[in-house]
């Protein structure tokens, strides 16, 4: 779907900066250096993480020589790789941070509002968009409104269902709870709805397979930012179904 669709959007309308979540890029579970370099030969300009940010090993050796991949900022452990990254746009500062949520989540992390306020306090990109990687809407919204005109976006991450509820927040931020997915999507996450059923409502032991042909799938959002103010002026979802 990147390789097809992308560039089509990019031009339709006129995007300067592309991020994509790729925690799943890798047969649905991490991302491994050739699927990375596959993202940005097509157009992807920065690629976020989430929980499954080292479920392929290979991260660890090649990290640290990308300058387009960031992990999640808020680990508990120490781990190669930034969570934050500040971009030169077309002469414009543009940061990007990788924030995982706590709630129903397994990983151990510091507080994802602390730690995106950590960034702001040392910040002086005027454009800053937050992947926050989550499963609670209620905390990804929380979090939002306690950040509301400090960052440009507050982005939530890790459903694979793009949310009805993008929106401008009272003080310049946008915000959507889940930006959704890009894959196959006549499934279920991405994979077989055969193999996740057999797991899911049979509880028998089943791997989680991603079709290799299917109807293909794009979820987005597009951004509106002033330059000067970092204020989001427009927050519009992207859902583009293969017929």
């Amino acid at each position: 779907m990147i390789k097809e669709k992308l560039e089509y959007f990019v031009n339709k309308y006129q995007v300067d900066f592309v991020i994509a979540n790729g925690e799943n890029v890798t047969h649905g579970k991490g991302i491994i250096r050739h699927h990375y370099d596959e993202l940005v030969d097509n157009g992807i300009d920065c690629v976020t993480l989430g929980n499954h940010y080292d479920s392929k090993s290979e991260i660890n050796r090649y990290i640290d020589n990308v300058d387009r991949l960031i992990r999640p900022i808020n680990l508990a452990r120490d781990f190669p790789g930034e969570g934050t990254i500040e971009y030169d746009v077309d002469g414009i500062k543009v940061r990007v941070t990788n924030v995982l949520c706590t709630a129903f989540m397994g990983e151990e992390v510091k507080s994802p509002y602390y730690s995106i306020l950590d960034v702001v306090d040392n910040n002086d990109a005027p454009i800053h968009i937050v992947d926050l990687h989550g499963e609670a809407t209620g905390e990804k919204l929380s979090i939002a409104y306690a950040l509301d005109g400090k960052v440009s976006a507050i982005l939530g991450t890790h459903t694979h269902i793009q949310t009805n509820d993008a929106k401008i927040l009272p003080n310049g931020t946008a915000y959507i709870s889940d930006v959704g997915m890009t894959g196959f999507t006549d499934g279920v996450l991405g994979f077989d709805k055969d193999s996740v059923i057999k797991k899911n409502i049979y509880n028998q032991m089943s791997r989680f397979e991603v079709p290799k042909e299917g109807r293909g799938l794009l979820s987005a959002v597009l951004l509106k930012i002033d330059d000067l103010t970092g204020k989001c002026q427009q927050i519009n979802s992207i859902y583009y179904e293969e017929k």
